[in-house]
C-alpha cells in the first residue's frame, strides 16, 4: 500500500495589531461617508461600535489626525476633516506620481497569483459598474489596491498613497453621482493588464488613464 504524503500545512496569517485593525474600520467609516465631513469623532463611540478597545482606537485616531483625515480642535475634540475641493487637486497630482510608481514595480515585481488576482479585481469592478452597484465596485477596488501594493514591494510608496487613496475614495462617495463608473472600471483594467501581463508601460498608462479620469472628475465638481 502507498501511503500518500500529507498536504503542506498553509502557515497562518500573521496576526494584525487592534490598532491597525481600528485604523481600518475608522478609515472606511470616513470614506464611505458614514462618518460626515466637521462630524465628531468620539473615542468611546467608535470603540463600542466596532467592539475595540479604546487603547487602539485612540492609536489609530492618532495615526489620522497625523494624516489629515481627523482634526482636533480646541474645546472640539476630534472632528472628520472637511473635503478641500482645491486642495483635492493636488492630491490627484500626488497620487498620480506614486501610482504610476507602484504600477511599474508590481508589473516587475508581482508574483503568479497575484497577477491573477489583480485582474479578477478589475473584473468584477468592471461587473460592478455593468450592474451600477457602487458598493461593490469600491470594495473590489479596494482589494485591488491591496494586492497591486503588496505586488509592489514599495512600503514607502505604499505608505504615502493610503491616505490620498482614502482622500479619493470620500470624494467619489461624496459626489457619486456625478461620475461614470465604467470609465473608471476601464482604467482599472488596463492597469490590471498591463501589471497581470508584466507590462510596465501599459501599467503606467492605465495609472495615468486612472488619474486623468479622477481629474476629470474632480474638476466637474469643482467648476459647476
Amino acid at each position: 500500500m502507498t501511503l500518500r504524503s500529507p498536504s503542506p500545512q498553509r502557515e497562518p496569517a500573521p496576526k494584525r495589531r487592534a490598532a491597525d485593525v481600528a485604523y481600518d474600520a475608522i478609515e472606511t467609516m470616513i470614506s464611505t461617508l458614514q462618518l460626515l465631513p466637521g462630524s465628531p469623532v468620539v473615542e468611546a463611540e467608535i470603540a463600542d461600535s466596532t467592539g475595540l478597545g479604546r487603547t487602539p482606537v485612540r492609536e489609530a485616531l492618532l495615526r489620522m489626525v497625523s494624516i489629515g483625515l481627523i482634526v482636533q480642535q480646541p474645546r472640539r475634540g476630534l472632528l472628520v476633516s472637511h473635503i478641500d475641493l482645491a486642495d483635492h487637486l493636488d492630491v490627484i497630482q500626488t497620487r498620480r506620481v506614486l501610482e504610476r510608481l507602484l504600477a511599474s514595480n508590481a508589473a516587475r515585481r508581482a508574483t503568479a497569483p497575484q497577477r491573477q488576482a489583480i485582474v479578477r479585481c478589475a473584473e468584477n469592478m468592471v461587473e460592478a459598474a455593468a450592474r451600477g452597484h457602487l458598493d461593490d465596485y469600491m470594495l473590489a477596488d479596494h482589494a485591488l489596491d491591496l494586492v497591486t501594493h503588496q505586488a509592489s514591494q514599495n512600503h514607502s510608496a505604499v505608505k504615502c498613497v493610503a491616505p490620498l487613496i482614502v482622500q479619493c475614495r470620500r470624494f467619489w462617495y461624496a459626489y457619486q453621482h456625478e461620475g461614470e463608473v465604467s470609465e473608471g472600471a476601464r482604467a482599472h483594467m488596463q492597469l490590471a493588464q498591463g501589471i497581470a501581463s508584466g507590462d510596465e508601460a501599459q501599467a503606467m498608462a492605465g495609472a495615468e488613464q486612472l488619474m486623468e479620469y479622477l481629474e476629470r472628475f474632480a474638476r466637474r465638481i469643482i467648476d459647476r
